[in-house]
């Protein structure tokens, strides 16, 4: 058993690459193509991108392993259904119900990482999750009333999120051994692959008028945000990414009241200022705080 190497980056990272994320609910929106296919593209065009970076920064793309293969097909697996569903979901809720929805990975995430220390929450990790909890009940509120209207996006969003701990948990013991761009390419790659045949079999339109919108889905959400994502897992405990997910849903709510005019209530405010207030108690020094072990594969 090893345990994950800390880098003085890697929580910058995090949460740029968090709040990078928390742009894909609108390029969706703006991919001009079926939900689908703008999973398709969101992988797909970031490829040569992650290739080239990878070759830059001394991380070629390889073929791994026969063990880490599986996980980077799971990863692959996990990712494209998350994309499907969430996608999906995006046209049908608001903005920052389909980013709050989806991201009940954060808690299911942060659960695997007390799950991996054998141990339950200390103090400042139980009173960082409940202020999380609150705040993300908080930030549902507002939409509570047009719950009839989003139910069928909400979910969808839900159950994106779920497969989106099965991606987390993948990735998190393939960075064991992998490093972040050869698993990222290989998993968008094999992600890439499943989700054009579902999009052909749905009919969905692939071919966008306007290619402005799936590149900035690709660049933001995948290279960007998933690369810092996916290198910051290496470093960072389970439970602090998990919190630092939570960042996302009062991103993509503000996105939704400046761009859509969505509505944001003092109760939003509250649950933003909530989920910010967890981060920091999560990241106050404390003994065994951080000592999140991550198993070698």
């Amino acid at each position: 058993m090893t345990q994950a190497k800390s880098h003085p980056l890697a929580f910058a990272a995090l949460l740029i690459g968090s709040s990078s994320l928390a742009f894909g609910p609108w390029l969706v929106r703006l991919s001009g193509v079926g939900p689908v296919a703008a999973g398709f593209w969101r992988l797909a065009l970031a490829l040569p991108f992650l290739f080239v970076i990878a070759q830059m920064v001394g991380q070629p793309v390889h073929w791994p392993r026969r063990g880490l293969i599986v996980l980077t097909l799971l990863a692959g697996f996990f990712f494209a259904a998350d994309l499907a569903a969430w996608h999906t979901g995006i046209h049908l809720t608001k903005l920052g119900n389909a980013t709050l929805f989806g991201n009940v990975s954060s808690f299911g995430f942060a659960a695997w990482g007390l799950w991996l220390a054998r141990r339950w929450p200390s103090p400042i990790q139980a009173s960082a999750l409940l202020l999380a909890a609150i705040g993300a009940g908080l930030l549902m509120g507002s939409s509570a009333e047009l719950s009839a209207r989003n139910v069928r996006g909400d979910l969808l969003a839900l159950f994106a999120g779920l497969l989106y701990v099965g991606y987390l948990i993948a990735v998190e013991r393939a960075r064991g051994t992998l490093s972040p761009l050869p698993l990222l390419f290989l998993a968008s790659a094999f992600g890439a692959v499943m989700l054009l045949p579902f999009s052909l079999v749905l009919g969905e339109r692939v071919i966008p008028d306007d290619w402005s919108g799936v590149f900035l889905l690709a660049l933001g959400s995948q290279v960007i945000g998933q690369g810092l994502l996916v290198y910051a897992i290496g470093s960072v405990p389970p439970l602090v990414v998990g919190l630092a997910l939570l960042t996302q849903p009062a991103i993509s709510a503000f996105i939704g009241w400046v761009v859509y005019h969505e509505t944001l209530s003092p109760l939003d405010w509250i649950g933003a200022a909530a989920i910010a207030l967890a981060l920091v108690l999560v990241r106050l020094p404390e003994r065994g705080l951080r000592d999140v072990p991550a198993q070698s594969t």
